[in-house]
């Protein structure tokens, strides 16, 4: 028996050696093993995908097969993944898939030619990598064995080469693309000769100049599914083009969608009897036709794609119609078109039916029973009431969607609303981006098979139900930005399945209970923006291994407390402790942590260096460590290993925010060799100059260095930085002359050099940047005039020039500066990145603007040497104006009171004349008003805004003015204007009263003694003058006693 047992031991043995060298025969050709390797040498592999490309045996290498039988390398897959590693749209995206948060790609100029020496290969699959700028290589037409071609999303341009036709075995080829630019089709002929191709996809290709691009249509017997999605195809020559009567049998799948297509569909659809699945989305449809017909027309149809088709009631509603027409269509794409009103009754009769996407239309009526629909979607129309979209009443009803219409009222509760269904089928529920309010109903516990529940962007208010504790099949739980109120339940633990919490943005407090540990398949996980306290422990985390995103932060005090020596079970991809205090020091944990492609410890109490393994963990995307109190020099931070090298991903760019630490030390030329798209080093120590090479950083479009110990001159370098919107230089020791060089940044929107020891003019070029909204030289030693050409800055808002030696008049164009008037700039938008500042004097003191600054419209002209008079203004949108400490003369312009926006005014410290005008009266918002220091006269207007002001100082120093709020009276008070003007007057007259008196003078002496002198010295003219007088008398008495005897 012993004997027998060792036997049956050898045996067993030798029989599993003997599979195993089985196995082990295949032995990789040493020939297409060095040309992988050339491969793999030619091309960026930072996510190593090709980590395993190691060794002789080359057909266990990761993407690799070989053929038993001869070894040859007959299958290469290296499929990549640019998907963005940030979460964007609904988080439901993300259930179920391995790959979450994962980004993965290779990196080359070419496809390396050394892949032509794997002369058996039948399957080949590059897709989704970036051979950016490459072409397809003309040596993929000697695959002569390849049935398989997937190249899609490659980055590849060009022609296509028509060597392709040579791949005679080809079932499958997919050269599609989203990305630009595109590949492009000259002559399509090189196709028909695939005799054996089932599926070709060329989404995306340039067609318009294949003028026989339709025959792909019949002469390609074998094909089944075709896809010309975004070709640049037009239907013009479609029904000269195409024979009627000419069946194309084979054709199972069409998609011509997003091209030129308009008017009817195409007549030749009819003729594709196998056709199942058609896509015409995009497409201008809308003329005489309606769905009955083209769904008589091919009655093999399943799936119908027509979204986004100019689409109206009309299409749906056929003059005639016979309801017991059936039809075979399952799954009805109607999304983006017009149709309006009452749900339109033919989807009820169209009882095959399963998916039907209304999205996007104006539909407002109740939707009916619809027992064999799986999924509808009626998102983005005007619904208000959550009754009409029967979610009680649809018993058979997989996901239903009404996310953003106009529901403003509770979610009802199943009891107000009688069921007719013993059970729900329903698993994925979106009622996200409504104004839906009052408490989630504990009805939905009922809805048992739920995988999905998104009700976030709401106003939802009250407790957390714990019938969400019963949902066990839920995957995704999304109640983010509502007003939910009270303590996260612990029976949200017990929801096994759950891979997605946000519960962000609410107004929950307590503790984060310890049970979320208990969510072992849970990869994302959003507590933020809460009034959550207590301490985050180990507990919560220790259990949780597929965890990719944690974000925690508080409005409150909450702790994050991990023990110094934990390792953690997960890799993450997000961390997010803002606003938490980080207990323990720097969280050690982290240096374990190799996916990382967004760390954000913001505000976390955090202070000391950082530790030196920092600067080796691989974080390939956002770093956020500011506010905190870290020190050292910034060359110790991850700047320039692997950091930034190569994240871009579709949504956003890498971001490196130091701001409001103690760094020290000179800015180290190693941040020249990331490609950041956001720079953000304000409010430390940093000293010395800026260095040249940040011409590097070509994606740079913010740079804020602000308020540090800078010094020299601003480096011209920064005007090759031809991205760059936004540039804060602001409180350093910068000085000379600004570079010529940033002239060329036509894309800056915010230019804020001041607080340092800049000088020179105002550069004449400054008009140059187009895009420029804030422009800020404050106190700097500036001189010369304030150029006229400002006057051109289209989208001008902030103007701050304050406490230079600026000198000259105030441009008279400044009445009209573009950006400070109402309805001049709707094309202007006034862009700011998350945590822009801004310091500006307005209603007398220093403000710094952060979430309001895209609205602040102001103007500094303040503490220069200006002078002249005010010019005319008519800036409706100006908020802000500081005129104050100048040599300005003149009046107050009158059209000061068109300025109907202004809060803040400031004339102050002027030599101003004459009086306030009246239509300050007219300026109701205006908070602030000094018009001290100057030489004003006159009555102070009343009324409206006015009356308030009733501080003396801002009308102090002008002797002149009189009435409310001052103490002097204007009822016995002369006008100083007027006595000065009269006293000039009479001045000016002075000289001809003299003249006056000596000619009275003069002609009374010459009278005088011209008749008494006479008489002095002839006696005989006294005597015959006083004869003449005494006759005179005489007669004179006579005729009067004459007249009195008549009487």
């Amino acid at each position: 028996m012993g004997f027998y047992i060792v036997f049956v031991c050898i045996y067993l043995i030798s029989i599993q050696n003997t599979c195993l060298g089985t196995e082990n025969t295949t032995i990789c050709s040493k020939h297409e093993r060095l040309a992988l390797l050339k491969f793999k040498q030619s091309v960026i592999d930072e996510s190593r995908m090709m980590s395993s490309w190691v060794g002789n045996e080359c057909c266990w290498w990761e993407g690799v097969r070989c053929d038993a039988a001869t070894g040859n390398i007959v299958s290469l897959s290296l499929r990549g993944n640019t998907q963005g590693s940030y979460y964007s749209g609904p988080l439901s995206n993300y259930i179920d898939r391995e790959d979450v948060g994962e980004h993965s790609y290779l990196v080359g100029d070419e496809v390396q030619s050394s892949l032509a020496d794997l002369r058996r290969l039948k399957y080949l699959d590059l897709s989704g990598n970036k051979f950016e700028g490459a072409r397809i290589p003309h040596f993929i037409g000697s695959f002569k064995q390849l049935s398989y071609l997937n190249l899609s999303n490659g980055g590849f341009h060009g022609i296509i080469p028509h060597h392709i036709r040579n791949l005679s075995k080809l079932k499958v080829l997919d050269l599609s693309s989203w990305q630009y630019p595109r590949l492009t089709v000259k002559d399509i002929t090189w196709i028909f000769r695939l005799s054996l191709l089932e599926h070709l996809d060329l989404s995306g290709a340039d067609l318009s100049g294949a003028q026989n691009w339709y025959k792909v249509l019949y002469m390609v017997p074998s094909l089944r599914k075709l896809s010309l999605s975004r070709c640049m195809l037009y239907n013009a020559k479609l029904s000269l083009s195409l024979n009627s009567s000419r069946a194309y049998s084979s054709i199972e799948h069409l998609d011509i969608s997003s091209n030129f297509f308009n008017g009817r569909p195409p007549i030749f659809l009819r003729n594709i009897t196998s056709l199942t699945f058609l896509d015409l989305s995009n497409s201008d449809l809308g003329l005489a036709w309606n769905l009955v017909d083209l769904l008589r027309f091919i009655p093999s149809l399943l799936e119908l794609h027509l979204s986004n088709c100019q689409l109206l009631n009309n299409h749906l509603y056929p003059t005639r119609f016979n309801f017991s027409t059936r039809f075979n269509i399952q799954h009805l794409d109607l999304g983006t078109n017009s149709f309006e009103g009452r749900f339109p009754p033919l989807f009820k009769n169209m009882t095959s039916l399963k998916f039907l996407d209304l999205y996007g239309n104006y539909l407002n009526s109740s939707v009916p029973i619809m027992p064999n629909l799986l999924t509808l979607d009626i998102s983005y129309n005007k619904f208000k009431h959550i009754s009409h979209v029967g979610i009680w009443r649809q018993c058979n009803l997989k996901q239903l969607s009404v996310s953003s219409n106009l529901m403003e009222e509770e979610m009802i509760d199943q009891s107000t609303n009688m069921s007719i269904c013993s059970q729900y089928a329903l698993e994925r529920l979106y009622l996200d981006r409504n104004q839906l309010n009052g408490s989630i109903p504990e009805s939905i516990g009922r809805l048992t098979n739920l995988r999905v529940l998104d009700l976030s962007r709401n106003k939802l208010t009250n407790l957390i139900p714990e019938a969400l504790g019963r949902l066990r099949s839920l995957k995704v739980l999304d109640i983010s930005l509502n007003q939910i109120k009270g303590p996260i339940p612990t029976s949200l633990g017990r929801l096994a399945s759950l891979q997605v919490l946000a519960v962000h943005t609410n107004l929950l407090t307590g503790e984060i209970p310890v049970s979320i540990g208990q969510l072992l398949k849970v990869k994302f996980l959003d507590f933020s923006s809460n009034y959550l306290e207590g301490t985050f422990f180990n507990a919560h985390l220790t259990n949780l291994s597929e965890l990719k995103h944690l974000i925690i932060s508080s409005r409150s005090i909450l702790k994050f407390n991990v023990s110094h020596d934990w390792i953690p079970p997960f890799q993450l991809n997000v961390l997010s402790l803002s606003s938490c205090k980080i207990e323990n020091g720097f969280p050690q944990w982290l240096k374990n942590q190799r996916n990382l492609k967004m760390l954000v410890l913001s505000n976390a109490s955090m202070s000391g260096p950082p530790p030196s393994w920092l600067s080796k963990i691989p974080i390939t995307g956002d770093i956020n460590l500011s506010h905190n109190k870290l020190t050292g020099l910034l060359a110790n931070l991850p700047l320039g290993h692997s950091p930034f090298k190569r994240f871009r991903d579709e949504y956003r760019g890498s971001e490196l925010l130091l701001q409001n630490n103690l760094f020290s030390g000179s800015i180290p030329r190693s941040l020249c060799r990331t490609n950041l798209e956001f720079l953000d080093l304000s409010g430390n120590m940093l000293t010395g100059e800026i260095p040249n090479c940040v011409q590097k950083l070509k994606k740079l479009i913010g740079m804020v260095f602000s308020s540090n110990r800078l010094s020299g001159v601003i480096p011209s370098s920064i005007g090759q930085m031809s991205s760059l919107s936004w540039l804060h230089l602001n409180d350093n020791n910068f000085n000379g002359e600004l570079p010529q060089s940033l002239r060329n940044l036509q894309d800056l929107n915010v230019l804020d050099v001041s607080n340092n020891k800049l000088s020179g003019k105002i550069p004449e070029w400054i008009a140059e940047l187009v895009e420029l909204n804030a422009l800020r030289l404050h106190k700097n030693n500036f001189t010369g005039g304030i150029p006229r050409s400002l006057c051109t800055i289209f989208c001008l808002q902030i103007l701050d020039v304050a406490h230079n030696r600026l000198k000259g008049s105030i441009p008279t164009c400044f009445r009209e500066l573009p950006g400070m008037i109402e309805n001049h700039n709707d094309y202007c938008g006034r862009y700011t990145y998350r945590g822009e500042s801004m310091v500006q004097v307005l209603k007398g003191d220093a403000y710094e603007y952060t979430t309001t600054l895209k609205l602040l419209v102001n103007l500094d002209l303040s503490s220069n040497e200006l002078d002249g008079r005010i010019p005319e203004m008519n800036l409706t949108k100006l908020l802000g104006l500081n005129l104050s400490h100048n040599h300005l003369s003149g009046s107050i312009p009158s059209s000061i009171g068109n300025m109907k926006a202004l809060i803040s005014l400031d004339l102050s410290g002027n030599k101003l004349t004459g009086m306030i005008p009246p239509s300050m009266a007219d300026l109701t918002f205006l908070s602030h008003l000094n018009f001290s220091h100057n030489n004003l006269s006159g009555r102070i207007p009343s009324g409206n805004q006015l009356q308030t002001f009733t501080d003396l100082s801002i009308y102090s120093y002008n002797e002149y003015l009189c009435g409310f709020p001052l103490p002097k009276s204007c009822s016995n008070h002369k006008d100083p204007t007027t006595t000065t003007r009269k006293n000039k007057l009479e001045a000016a007259d002075e000289p001809k009263k003299l003249w006056f008196y000596l000619d009275i003078m003069c002609g009374f002496a010459t009278g005088f003694w011209g008749i008494i002198g006479v008489l002095l010295f002839k006696k005989s003219w006294r005597h015959n003058i006083f004869r003449f007088a005494e006759i005179t008398i005489d007669r004179i008495s006579m005729a009067g006693a004459a007249a009195r005897v008549a009487r």
